[in-house]
């Protein structure tokens, strides 16, 4: 794997520049925005169509679980590849690796698109799908803790945050790409031509989406902050380790800052989708649509929160988000309702603006809690660990909290989400950039 890195480093290097911050902005913002797209329409596709394909059984309900049992798959995943790719991202440099995680996840959305189903391959077909879940969950493991790196360690002084951002735009965007798509398919095909074979094309699509990416990071050098480090003492050998004895309470800490984004953003999508196109019985396009017009909030509150952070301090801002989501949470049960789509629309594009506000300033406060030789590492780790906690088992078990005691327990598991969050927030105040 280290000759892999090193080969793609020497393939990737380019004369000692500047990055324009156009390019920084560009790369940080379509990289994530390809990964996340990957991540979201494998989402899409198991709250709709996985269940019956890939785990048949004779409730849906347990179908459904199913298929959401191995969208949690990629996020035990993440924390391996944030390790893996933080290594080298630490030791080697971040533009490199940045590509890595690109063509990784982009390799296995892709392979998706040519799997069996249940019907013609029996349990090797589930077998396949999750591990190719694993290898999108391993690369994106990777992917956002490089994005923020390389927009923070490039960003003036008192930008931080506003430069942070970018690659936090890369998950509304993903979703819009990927929902947007989701939802011209599903008015133009019939629900039999989805099922079988409808579903794969968002995932051919990712192809040249990754193309893209790759057209953008190629043309980095590397950020100031890393080549500084280097120059200044030798990279740590093993950078996981120097985190751990040295830096274990920022990590615990910033883990516990990261649970509040996933569980909001997981219940307000893959949950939400499938809760009301199958338990409200709205439907798959109904609540398509009204996703895509919510997440636009989700942007303006990622734009709002960065502007606010470096007005006062990413970690003012996220624990201020943290406060909001208990609102969500209350919110949830007397607006998530049968008979009034409207109802919903609005609950959606409250609960993912809030989200703009514990996502927005991670991308600068996170890597804010660790000196640049293990910073790659750090945040990454971070990140996705949380995600586990926040986001794994998310919509698993919001669905089964709902088929047993309504969407109030759901309600309760948000707010419990977000008081962890707050507690990480509280107990450690972000360092100064290294």
């Amino acid at each position: 794997m280290a000759k892999f890195f090193e080969g793609v480093m020497a393939n990737t290097d380019q004369p000692t520049a500047t990055n324009s911050n156009r390019r920084v902005l560009a790369a940080s913002l379509v990289g994530t925005a390809v990964e996340f797209y990957d991540f979201y329409i494998y989402a899409t596709a198991a709250s709709l169509v996985f269940g019956q394909l890939f785990f048949p059984s004779k409730s849906a309900s347990l179908q459904q679980l199913a298929a959401f049992a191995s969208l949690g798959v990629a996020f035990l995943a993440r924390p391996l590849g944030a390790v893996a790719f933080g290594h080298f991202g630490d030791r080697v440099g971040r533009k490199s690796t940045l590509v890595a995680s690109l063509l990784l996840m982009g390799g296995s959305t892709l392979a998706i698109a040519f799997l069996p189903t249940y019907a013609t391959a029996g349990w090797l077909a589930p077998a396949l799908l999750c591990l190719l879940r694993f290898g999108q969950g391993f690369g994106l493991g990777g992917e956002w803790g490089g994005a923020a790196l390389l927009a923070v360690e490039n960003a003036p002084p008192g930008w931080r945050a506003r430069f942070g951002m970018f690659p936090q735009l890369g998950a509304p965007v993903g979703f819009i790409a990927a929902n947007g798509l989701f939802l011209i398919l599903g008015l133009v095909l019939t629900p039999d031509q989805f099922q079988d074979w409808g579903w794969r094309l968002p995932f051919l699509g990712s192809a040249a989406l990754v193309g893209v990416g790759l057209w953008v990071r190629l043309k980095l050098t590397e950020t100031p902050d890393f080549a500084a480090a280097i120059a200044h003492e030798a990279p740590p050998a093993v950078p996981l380790g120097e985190l751990l004895r040295d830096h274990w309470k920022a990590t615990l800490c910033g883990t516990l800052a990261a649970v509040c984004c996933f569980a909001v953003y997981y219940l307000m999508t893959a949950f939400a989708l499938g809760y009301g196109a199958k338990d409200l019985g709205y439907g798959r396009t109904a609540m398509l649509s009204a996703q895509l017009i919510a997440i636009l909030f989700m942007a303006a509150g990622i734009v709002v929160a960065g502007y606010w952070a470096d007005a006062a301090s990413p970690r003012r801002v996220l624990m201020a988000g943290c406060a909001m989501t208990v609102g969500v949470g209350i919110l949830l049960p007397l607006m998530m309702v049968a008979g009034s789509l409207p109802t919903i629309g609005a609950f959606l594009a409250i609960g993912l603006l809030v989200m703009g506000f514990v996502y927005g300033p991670l991308g600068a406060f996170l890597p804010d809690l660790f000196p640049a030789r293990v910073r790659y590492t750090g945040a990454s780790a971070a990140f996705n660990l949380g995600g586990i906690l926040g986001g794994g088992l998310a919509p698993t078990i919001a669905q089964a909290l709902a088929n047993r005691g309504g969407l109030v327990p759901v309600g309760v598991y948000l707010a419990v989400a977000a008081g962890l969050s707050f507690v990480g927030l509280l107990a450690l105040k972000p360092k100064a950039a290294a």
